[in-house]
């Protein structure tokens, strides 16, 4: 029998918790049920409400170089016998420290890619309400000039110096990279000396609900929108499309349902009333156990996002229930949709493009939706995909 590695997962909790945690939850769950011993390093950035003033002024030298993580990730390695480690986020407390802990005792390291701050030091590629990518074209100066991270010149100071000395080190050569989508590796590949056999692309998965074949079956009247409710979620833009709808088809609109809250809630709220609009419902905050059954029931998801987004889960969730997905055609929600199978894309702020598909499009996916999501995002498939990214890692292939 096949010796199950040990694996030593790291990751930097934000003080908002996040998609992130729920992945590194959930990997871990999905590698321990298979007979792998997991061992869990983590810190969290909501220390950093408790620490003291000499701490805080010490913050950005840790951020590039974190003495402890390095003493603290080299004594695990060496007393647990660590087979392969594989991090998620290292910000702001962990620090990159932990490669070089790893890759000092000769220990293959995993980084998933669930952003884009190897390259950008706002993390997102978003400036100004607009794409930007000045810093992969211009260099990480650019950063400094907008104050990119959390509008702050010192933190984005930080940001800048530890990229560019870890860099300048050459410790990102040395490292394996999960991408979650080819959209990703594509940007990933602009990092300086990495090869595209460093880079591997494994999607998130989300566990499949019994019943959820069942639901592939007939759907309901209503359209679907999960996130939050923000113009960067063109949530604006959604609702500008339904007023035009209820002027078309009066009562015989499909309905709209919106789950999320956000900044331009009491906006929507003004939006509908000022336009009398009744075919759109605001739900609020909803549970996500409810919003999945809620899928279940919809013609479709719609995303029309305005930036590239990390790995949207409601897609995920969207093809487990069988619901195919309209959505920009941009970064990686366009990345994720396949064309005719599990939905369609449109290009961003489109109306004219979403009421097509809205009215007229073909969403009768659902047999489709179902078959690419139990090829491509079961729990099976993503521990067959994760093992075989440990062994290539472990052989240096």
């Amino acid at each position: 029998m096949e010796k199950k590695q040990t694996v030593l997962l790291v990751h930097n909790y934000y003080q908002i918790p996040g998609g992130e945690d729920t992945v590194v939850a959930n990997e871990k769950k999905l590698l321990e049920d298979r007979g792998h011993r997991v061992i869990l390093y983590t810190r969290s950035n909501s220390e950093l409400r408790e620490m003291s003033g000499a701490r805080k002024l010490g913050l950005p030298f840790t951020t590039v170089f974190n003495p402890g993580t390095y003493r603290q990730i080299r004594r695990i390695l060496k007393t647990e016998q660590v087979d392969i480690v594989h991090v998620h986020n290292t910000l702001n407390l962990i620090s990159p420290a932990v490669y070089y802990a790893a890759v000092g005792r000769g220990i293959p390291v995993v980084q998933t890619i669930h952003n884009f701050r190897l390259l950008c030091p706002g993390a997102a590629f978003f400036r100004d309400g607009q794409i930007c990518e000045d810093c992969v074209r211009r260099g990480l100066s650019c950063a400094l000039k907008h104050r990119c991270y959390r509008g702050s010149f010192l933190q984005t100071l930080a940001c800048v110096i530890s990229t560019w000395i870890h860099r300048k080190t050459g410790i990102y050569r040395k490292l394996n990279y999960i991408c979650l989508t080819e959209f990703n590796k594509k940007k990933l590949l602009n990092l300086p000396g990495i090869r595209e056999e460093q880079v591997f692309i494994k999607p998130n998965f989300t566990p499949d609900i019994p019943g959820e074949e069942e639901a592939a079956g007939e759907a309901g009247g209503y359209f679907l929108f999960a996130g939050r409710l923000d113009r960067l979620k063109g949530i604006d833009f959604l609702l500008s499309v339904w007023r035009r709808l209820e002027q078309r088809h009066g009562q015989k609109t499909p309905r709209l349902l919106v789950c999320g809250t956000g900044p331009e809630e009491d906006w929507c709220r003004d939006y509908l009333g000022q336009n009398r609009m009744n075919a759109v419902e605001l739900r609020g905050f909803v549970p996500n156990g409810e919003v999945r059954q809620l899928l279940k029931g919809a013609r479709a998801l719609i995303l029309p996002t305005r930036w590239y987004e990390g790995f949207p889960m409601t897609i995920l969730e969207a093809y487990s229930a069988g619901t195919p997905v309209l959505g920009s055609d941009l970064g990686n929600v366009g990345s994720l949709i396949r064309e005719g199978i599990t939905g369609w894309r449109f290009p961003v702020d489109s109306e004219e493009a979403l009421l097509r598909l809205v009215e007229e499009g073909n969403l009768d996916l659902r047999r489709q939706v179902r078959g690419w999501y139990r090829q491509n995002y079961t729990e099976q498939e993503n521990y067959r995909r994760l093992t075989e990214i440990y062994r290539r890692a472990s052989a240096g292939e």
